[in-house]
């Protein structure tokens, strides 16, 4: 009886004592040795709520964003040859984008500014046809003589000049007085009438000796001008010993060479008179077309008064033919350019994110010892997700910085080069960097997810 008062007394004061308290202590009647137990059932809870607090695999906030972004770097750091590798296929994706938008915007650039030089600023007026009922086409009206006169004194026309094809005959076109009977047979250059005004026109200049003028055409003088080709091929190359050429027997002092001819470049091919002469010596009726050089913007206004200026009983007669409008047709180039580089774009970012989300996934199967040990230590499926989509997105951003800086610069080398203005948006290279980072993000999902799955156990077995 002693004994047994003195171990209850021992327990009640270990069970009193702030070492460990026991609210729910029995009445000192109940048995000392379920007391012992319950206690120590209550101690081994609290030891292991001690330990839970104290790892930093069980708390998120002792393992934040920065330890896991310390993480990602130093496993991609880890594998240097790799990391070029992979990197490589992300720069030429990104590099690649940045080029083709770059060369896109620049090239429609150009194009614009041609459009802008020659397009929308030239018109063509022709006499209007119909068809009779016997399917022949009958002109509804006719060019006069002094068109381009008329034409020239209309607000926003800066040059006009008439145009017509002569017909020969079939009498050769050659530069000797002879006809040599032994001679190769050859395809004689067509022969054009033209006023005076045509030349600048058409934005061609003279490359040997001048263009005939308003008196040559008033006098009906026999002169005449080739194009680069027609001379070439007549072998007339100088001009001031007055070369003549022979329409049937019919002699034309040759007095210039033109090239560089923007529209009608079969001025070029051909053997141009002055129309005075084709009308006295070779049977022209009227003018064919006139070409028409206006300022920018100029082309509605233009089209309702041609006609009117040509022919004011007559103004239905003509056709008139007028560019489209600036914007619209400049829309047209650079969406078409676009959509052309933007697919080849696509192509190269795709190469870029297929490479990616194969050395990641290559690297989750190789880290499967090292995954297991995390996941062994307490680590989450998100923690160990959130630590391969880092890697990738570090891979992506490094790829994507370095692949719009090499872009940029490609861009700028090939517009100076090839004299051009270089075009390109500071977002697009900024987002292209960010886009790199986007495409690491889509390609490391599935491998990262492929890393949260590894059980414990089985990659522990596989060893380290």
């Amino acid at each position: 009886m002693r004994g047994s008062r003195a171990v209850r007394a021992s327990l009640d004061d270990v069970l009193e004592s702030p070492l460990a308290p026991d609210p729910g202590a029995p009445d000192p009647g109940a048995p000392a040795l379920a007391h012992r137990s319950r206690w120590r059932r209550e101690r081994g809870g609290q030891e292991r709520e001690r330990g839970r607090r104290r790892s930093p695999w069980r708390r998120g906030n002792r393992f934040d964003l920065r330890d896991l972004l310390a993480e990602g770097v130093v496993s991609v750091g880890a594998r240097p040859g790799r990391l070029a590798l992979t990197v490589l296929g992300t720069v030429l994706g990104i590099a690649s984008l940045v080029v083709t938008v770059g060369l896109a915007q620049t090239a429609a650039g150009q194009v614009g500014r041609q459009f802008d030089a020659v397009a929308a600023t030239q018109v063509v007026v022709q006499p209007g046809s119909v068809t009779t009922q016997s399917g022949e086409e009958r002109a509804t009206g006719r060019l006069p003589w002094d068109a381009e006169e008329r034409l020239e004194r209309l607000a926003g026309v800066e040059d006009a000049g008439a145009v017509a094809g002569v017909d020969t005959g079939g009498a050769p076109v050659t530069a000797v007085p002879v006809n040599d009977p032994s001679a190769a047979e050859a395809v004689p250059p067509p022969v054009l009438a033209a006023s005076p005004g045509l030349l600048d026109a058409v934005r061609g200049e003279v490359v040997t000796g001048r263009f005939f003028d308003a008196g040559h055409d008033r006098r009906a003088d026999r002169v005449a001008v080739l194009g680069a080709g027609a001379a070439e091929r007549l072998g007339i190359s100088r001009v001031d010993s007055q070369p003549t050429v022979f329409l049937g027997e019919l002699p034309y002092t040759v007095i210039g060479v033109v090239d560089g001819v923007e529209r009608r470049t079969d001025l070029l091919e051909a053997v141009v008179v002055p129309l005075g002469a084709a009308r006295a010596d070779l049977g022209l009726v009227a003018p064919e077309e006139l070409q028409v050089r206006i300022e920018v913007g100029a082309g509605p206004l233009v089209a309702r008064q041609a006609p009117v200026a040509l022919d004011p009983d007559g103004a239905d007669g003509f056709d008139v033919q007028v560019p489209p409008e600036q914007s619209r047709a400049r829309e047209a180039v650079q969406a078409d350019l676009n959509a052309t580089f933007l697919a080849l774009g696509a192509v190269a970012l795709l190469v870029g994110g297929l490479g990616i989300a194969n050395v990641t996934l290559l690297s989750v199967l190789e880290r499967r010892g090292e995954i297991g040990l995390r996941r062994a230590v307490g680590a989450t499926r998100r923690q160990v997700a959130g630590q391969f989509l880092v890697e990738s997105v570090v891979l992506g951003l490094l790829g994507g910085v370095v692949g719009a800086s090499l872009g940029v610069v490609t861009v700028v080398g090939v517009s100076v080069v090839q004299q051009w203005t270089p075009v390109l948006d500071v977002p697009t290279a900024f987002g292209s960097a960010l886009l790199g980072g986007a495409i690491g993000l889509v390609a490391g999902a599935y491998p990262a997810l492929k890393a949260a799955t590894v059980e414990p156990i089985t990659a522990l077995r596989g060893g380290l």
